[in-house]
Parts: C-alpha cells; sequence; structure tokens
C-alpha cells in the first residue's frame, strides 16, 4: 500500500522538546518499511489535541486522503489515540475515509478488517477518550492546587511580569514557579494607566490615543506592535493590582467559569488599586453605552456633544414634515414626555447661542489669556514629572548594565554558560533595551506650542475666530475639535472641551494655517460655571 504517516504530541512543550514525534516517526518508518509499504507523505501535528479536529495537519492531510482517487491508501500512526481520541469523531472519520478507499493503522493496536475487529477498534477508542478525560482532570486538579499553593502555570507572564523559578520542585522534577515583576515592562504598564487617567501635556488620553503614542516612541509588546484590544486588556486586568487569575476561561467551550470556581494567584503589584478603580470608573463612563460617538459627517451642528441634565444624549427631530427641527432629550423622544421634564430648542436657536458664547466666552481675549496662562502652568507641572521619570529610568537602566556586567564577568570567570545563564542573559538584555527605548521617548517629548504663544497672538486670534465660526462648516469642525460635551439643563448649557487644542489652534493661525482642525485635547473647564449660559438670554 502507498501510505502516509501522522504523529502527534498533544503540547507545545512536548514538540519543542523533541518529545515523542522523532521517536512515533522512527518506529512508523521502521515498520512500514519491514512491511514493504512506500511512505507517500509524512504529516507532523505538533502540540495539538485529538479530542477535537481543530488541526490544520490533521485537516490538511483528512483533505488529501478525501481526493479523487486518494493521494495514498492507509493512514499509518503508532497508537489510535494519536489519531483521535474521541470515540464519536473516530467513527465519523473512519468511515468517510472508508469510502474513498483510505484505511487507519495502527502498529501498536493491530486489528482485522471483519466486525471483530471493528469493535476491537471502537474498545480501543473508548479507553483513549475515557484515559483523556482522566488525564485532563488529573491534570486540571493539580494545576489547581499549584495555584492555590501561590504558583503560577503556564509559560508566558501577564506583560509586566517575569516568570521566576523557585526552589520548590513540581510534576517531572521542574521547578514551580511564582510571578515576579518585569522592572522594564512594568514602566510601560505605568506609563499606560497615567496616559489614560492624566494624558499627556494638556491632552486627553484614550485607549487609541495610547496605542499612537507607545507606536511613536518605539515600545512593542514583547516584540509585536500595541494594539486597542492590547492595551484595554492592560487597564481592565487585576493582575495589575497583583490579583493573577486561574481557572476562569473553560478551554473546552470557552465561556467563563462562576467566579466562585476562580483561584486567585498573588503577586507584586505594579499598580495601586486606588488608581486600577480610578481607571475602571473612567472607562466605564467613556464607554460607548453611555457616550455615544460623534457622528462627524452629520450635516446637524451639535451632533454628538448634546447632552441632558438627565443623562440621556439630545438628538435633532422634526415637525410639521421637516418645516420645524428642534432638539430633543433621546430618552423623552423614545419613552415620552413623563420621561424627562427637559424641552425642546428650536436647531438655529441654540446653534447660534452656542456659536456666540464660543466666541464671545470662550474665545474672548481674557478668557483666552487665562486658559493658556493655565495650561503653561501644567505643562511646567508635567516636565517635572517626566524629569523625575527619566531620573528613574536612569537608575534602572544603571541597574541593568550593571547586572550584565557581573553576568558576563562571571562567565570569562569559568561560570558554565547554561540554559540558566543564557534565559538570564537575555532577560537583562531584553530589559536594557526596554528602558534605553522608554528614556529615548520621554527625552524626545515636544512641548505644547504655549509656551511660543504670545500676547499679541491670542488678540489676533480672538478677533479673526468670530469671523471664520460664521462659517457653519467651519464651527462644526472647530465644536467638534475643542468640545467634549454640551450639557442641557433647564435654560443652561454647560460647555466642557479641550484648554489645549485652543493653544494649537491659536498657533497654527500664527503660523497661518488656522483652517486645520486643533488635534489637542483636554478640560478648558477651569472654573465650574465660566462656560454656563441661560439659553433663553
Amino acid at each position: 500500500m502507498h501510505v502516509a504517516l501522522y504523529a502527534r504530541v498533544s503540547t507545545t512543550r512536548q514538540a519543542d522538546n523533541d518529545l515523542s514525534i522523532p521517536d512515533q516517526l522512527r518506529q512508523l518508518r521502521e515498520w512500514c518499511a519491514a512491511n514493504g509499504h512506500p511512505v507517500i507523505r509524512e504529516y507532523v501535528e505538533p502540540g495539538a489535541s485529538a479530542t477535537d479536529d481543530k488541526r490544520p495537519v490533521f485537516q490538511q492531510m483528512v483533505g488529501d486522503a478525501m481526493e479523487k482517487p486518494p493521494a495514498f491508501e492507509a493512514i499509518i500512526v503508532h497508537s489510535l489515540s494519536r489519531f483521535f481520541r474521541d470515540l464519536i469523531e473516530f467513527g465519523v472519520y473512519e468511515k468517510r475515509l472508508k469510502r474513498n478507499g483510505v484505511k487507519i493503522v495502527s502498529i501498536t493496536q493491530q486489528t482485522s478488517e471483519d466486525s471483530a475487529g471493528e469493535m476491537a477498534r471502537r474498545l480501543f477508542s473508548l479507553f483513549d477518550e475515557y484515559q483523556s478525560k482522566e488525564n485532563a482532570k488529573h491534570t486540571s486538579r493539580a494545576m489547581c492546587e499549584n495555584a492555590r499553593q501561590g504558583f503560577y502555570n503556564g509559560s508566558k507572564a501577564p506583560f509586566g511580569y517575569r516568570t521566576l523559578q523557585t526552589d520548590v520542585s513540581g510534576s517531572r522534577g521542574r521547578k514551580k514557579k511564582r510571578l515576579d515583576v518585569d522592572p522594564g515592562e512594568a514602566l510601560i504598564v505605568r506609563e499606560i494607566y497615567d496616559l489614560f487617567l492624566r494624558g499627556h501635556a494638556g491632552k486627553t488620553y484614550g485607549i487609541k490615543e495610547i496605542v499612537k503614542h507607545l507606536a511613536q516612541r518605539g515600545h512593542t509588546m514583547r516584540g509585536a506592535p500595541w494594539s486597542i484590544q492590547k492595551v484595554h486588556k492592560i487597564l481592565s486586568s487585576p493582575a495589575y493590582i497583583g490579583e493573577h487569575y486561574f481557572n476562569v476561561i473553560n478551554s473546552k467551550t470557552g465561556q467563563k467559569r462562576p467566579r466562585s470556581e476562580w483561584i486567585m494567584v498573588k503577586a507584586e503589584p505594579i499598580i495601586a488599586r486606588e488608581q486600577f478603580e480610578r481607571v475602571a470608573a473612567l472607562r466605564e463612563a467613556r464607554s460607548p453605552k453611555h457616550t455615544p460617538p460623534r457622528v462627524v459627517s452629520s450635516p446637524t451642528l451639535l451632533t454628538g456633544l448634546l447632552k441632558c441634565a438627565c443623562g440621556h444624549s439630545v438628538t435633532l427631530v422634526t415637525g410639521k414634515s421637516g418645516r420645524y427641527r428642534y432638539y430633543k432629550c433621546s430618552n423623552r423622544q423614545s419613552k415620552g414626555n413623563h420621561a424627562c421634564q427637559s424641552r425642546n430648542f428650536p436647531e438655529d436657536k441654540l446653534d447660534r447661542l452656542i456659536i456666540e458664547q464660543l466666541a464671545d466666552r470662550v474665545c474672548a481675549p481674557d478668557r483666552l489669556h487665562e486658559l493658556i496662562a493655565e495650561l503653561r502652568k501644567r505643562t511646567r507641572d508635567t516636565k517635572d514629572a517626566e524629569q523625575h521619570k527619566i531620573n528613574e529610568l536612569n537608575r534602572l537602566l544603571k541597574k541593568a548594565e550593571a547586572a550584565q556586567r557581573n553576568l558576563y564577568a562571571a562567565i570569562e570567570n569559568g561560570l558554565p554558560f547554561d540554559e540558566t545563564l543564557q534565559k538570564r542573559a537575555q532577560e537583562l538584555k531584553a530589559e536594557r533595551e526596554s528602558l534605553m527605548i522608554e528614556l529615548a521617548g520621554v527625552r524626545r517629548t515636544h512641548a505644547l506650542p504655549v509656551e511660543r504663544i504670545l500676547p499679541s497672538n491670542i488678540e489676533a486670534f480672538s478677533k479673526a475666530i468670530r469671523t471664520k465660526l460664521a462659517d457653519k462648516a467651519f464651527a462644526k469642525r472647530y465644536l467638534q475639535a475643542l468640545v467634549d460635551e454640551i450639557v442641557v439643563s433647564g435654560d443652561t448649557a454647560t460647555m466642557r472641551g479641550s484648554c489645549a487644542a485652543l493653544a494649537n489652534a491659536v498657533a497654527e493661525m500664527k503660523k497661518g494655517t488656522s483652517e486645520e482642525v486643533p488635534r489637542f485635547m483636554f478640560d478648558w473647564r477651569a472654573r465650574s460655571d465660566s462656560n454656563a449660559r441661560p439659553l433663553g438670554s
């Protein structure tokens, strides 16, 4: 027969250590040579469980076997458990292959082709399935107990941590591991939390902006680019307050287990609990469920900005076949007038009042001088924090370089360069590179143009902006860039927006590029009532 060989191990660790697969292939080749069966193809599956068919190499092999005519006449395996550890699935695939003229042959569990042989194969498969479930149960129980004792299960630690071998021996003589803070990665974790809470240089940072910030500074997540999902996981994982949880996900179903089954593995925290809770509250407040994204493409001037005092968005509605257009609380619109006591506001009147107040109260010379002075103070405070961070990075860098020198000196003096030393050398190298990238990024930080803005620039901007805001398209672009929200309560509208964006707009007009939409975001509502205006006046 023309045959194909299939060899498999269950874990990537086994595959990396060349366990079982070379021996399987050797025995399979020897058996085929002894029985005169030419080997057409060899399929090797490193690190895949046989409890399901989600195996790329397995599917490729089955696809080749189902060709017309088939690429080979038999699939040779060491034992039937290499092919499948599920009785029903084994029977399904065996019948499919048999209809196309392809047999499954085990060199250690040979059976006849009659009904007795078929029953024997079913019994072997049933025992393999039982054994697989028993092994999984015992392994899971041992890993849960390992976690209860405070040891870490798994090869890769969460970003910000590394695994540290202990003196306690586990199964097969391997040392048990605990989570230990990785100094270089921990700095990036702390920076992510700091950026989300405080922004940078007067600019508010959401998750997308944090991703851009990390990319601009050359930061990677262990060699891979940062993404929104990765940053979100950093900001939401309790591992960073020293609470890593094991046994959370059921690997078979992909569903979360009940919280009572989770096992906490304590570690040194990277982030203070109070900071973690503040981030959680801020993420909830910024969630699209509570703050719908702005519809920038809408021709409506205040789309996405208006919010009712009851917490719901304010939407544009029409009456009399579109002759009347007015803003109305979405809760009141969907549930009826009893749901909210706010009133409707004619679109033209509210648009005009908002533009007038932006020009007269926010962009007035005195107000601009006050806001930019406040921003200067914030920027200087940020510089002090950055200098503190540079000092800390330099300290950690010197410590890592000293550790590297000591390690190399020990090797030169005859210390054997084994796997443990090699791993430590790689860790120190990665830590040093991470610190150097972070240090270069902090030093590269450019200050906002606020320090270069003169009083004459402020006066010129204030004068010019009144004329430009008369253009509705221009006004819409500036509102979307400068204003975070406009909360309507009774006859009062309160605008909340970006101080740094105003400074950037002034600087752009200074350079003659005032048509650009400012990009920076921060809170320019310095006083609680500074931007409030009765709508009826």
